[in-house]
């Protein structure tokens, strides 16, 4: 009898895809971009110096792109969830939105900020 484990049962090196699909399929597309969304939330939070280490890992540019994204995905899929779910993430970037404001040395003008393409300008 050997100690192996059969192929598709995945190890640390390889992980088990075919477990990870079955995973995935079950997820309901909501949940899935709730997810990504607030996933993007806090990488932006971190980056804009907002969690209890402060500015260790503050990074503006890459705040911006992180913000830039969420506005996106919230845009491109404001139809597909419902209010329910969609108004704490507007609030959550709209909140990312006047923090990275805040913390620019030199703000945008009113309508460049990150993600305001797709939210319009963003004030206080």
């Amino acid at each position: 009898m050997s100690d192996t484990p059969p192929a598709s049962a995945g190890t640390p090196e390889s992980p088990d895809f075919d477990a990870m699909t079955r995973d995935i399929a079950e997820v309901p597309a909501v949940e899935v971009i709730v997810t990504v969304a607030v996933n993007l939330m806090s990488a932006a939070a971190v980056k804009l110096g907002l969690t209890e280490e402060g500015d260790k890992y503050k990074d503006l540019d890459e705040a911006r792109k992180l913000i830039h994204a969420l506005a996106g995905l919230l845009d491109g899929s404001a139809t597909e969830i419902s209010s329910f779910h969609a108004a704490p993430l507007r609030d959550g970037l709209k909140s990312l939105q006047l923090a990275f404001r805040e913390a620019s040395l030199v703000p945008d003008e009113p309508g460049q900020g990150p993600g305001e393409k797709y939210t319009g300008a963003v004030y206080g």
